[in-house]
């Protein structure tokens, strides 16, 4: 029975991999829209797959009580940290804007010691530390021409990392998962909206398409690493999400043209690398 469960949240993470790497691949297809214009569609459409279950629920839409502000930092971190990887995505290969992104896991870890008060163990130290050494090879600091959208990418991770901490942080009080992505969603909207009212650029049907995909395709992310650890705790699968890394390669290979250069193949193979070394020592601990 717990293998099964297992098994079903490996799947749901592999899932969820795909629908973030589907949702970064509509949203660089979707061209020369402004940034902000896609993050506000991109949560539209999430907004509106995410009302449906709550519409469905007997408990509506109800904030639980002493979980507003954490709502609200999730909120706040999640919404720019969602920007600056737009922003990335256009200006990188979207490998690289999402193994930036993939930082998140190791900000998560950092950022748990003063919210969470929890101390991260040795491993998880040297962990955050070779990851960052591997995002070096794709920031690449001597490069002015990719520095700054590679730094801004860099942050999404921070923003990501932030807001899964405060997400742990509501889970353990209680809140409902339908409410903190209805609540991240509405604020991304009203965040961007005035950006998107001064300097909104007509798109076509085209345009129009490739945005609301980019939103099904984070809903099916957000509901499915939801249920993926429903299914089985994150230190068993969580590793699972780095595929995310390599469904953007294949995509942005076969279809956009994109050639890792070899001092990004050795950052996706360190940080990926130490995921999974790290994911491997936990599981042997849990085992012992």
């Amino acid at each position: 029975m717990l293998k099964d469960r297992r098994i079903k949240g490996v799947l749901c993470i592999l899932a969820a991999a795909l629908g973030f790497s589907l949702m970064t691949f509509f949203v660089r297809l979707s061209g020369d829209v402004p940034t902000m214009q896609k993050a506000f569609f991109r949560n539209a459409v999430a907004a509106v797959i995410t009302i449906i279950p709550l519409l469905r629920s007997k408990e509506g839409f109800r904030i639980k009580k002493g979980c507003f502000s954490d709502i609200a930092f999730r909120c706040i971190f999640g919404t720019s940290g969602l920007i600056a990887n737009f922003y990335a995505i256009d200006r990188l290969g979207i490998a690289d804007a999402n193994l930036l992104n993939k930082l998140s896991p190791f900000f998560a870890i950092l950022l748990s010691i003063p919210i969470l008060k929890e101390k991260p163990s040795l491993t998880d130290m040297i962990a955050t530390i070779a990851a960052f050494t591997g995002a070096l090879f794709i920031i690449r600091p001597g490069s002015n021409l990719q520095l700054v959208p590679a730094l801004i990418g860099l942050y999404g991770g921070f923003g990501a990392g932030t807001a899964y901490v405060f997400v742990r942080k509501l889970g353990g009080k209680g809140e409902r998962t339908p409410v903190i992505v209805l609540c991240f969603s509405l604020f991304s909207c009203m965040v961007t909206a005035p950006a998107l009212i001064l300097d909104f650029h007509p798109m076509s049907a085209q345009q129009w398409l490739f945005l609301i995909l980019a939103g099904c395709g984070a809903a099916l992310g957000q509901f499915s690493i939801t249920t993926a650890y429903r299914f089985a705790p994150a230190k068993e699968i969580s590793v699972f999400d780095y595929t995310q890394v390599i469904f953007a390669a294949i995509l942005g290979m076969l279809f956009l043209g994109e050639l890792p250069v070899t001092l990004s193949i050795i950052g996706y193979v360190i940080v990926i690398g130490t995921a999974v070394v790290r994911w491997q020592i936990t599981m042997r601990k849990q085992e012992a």
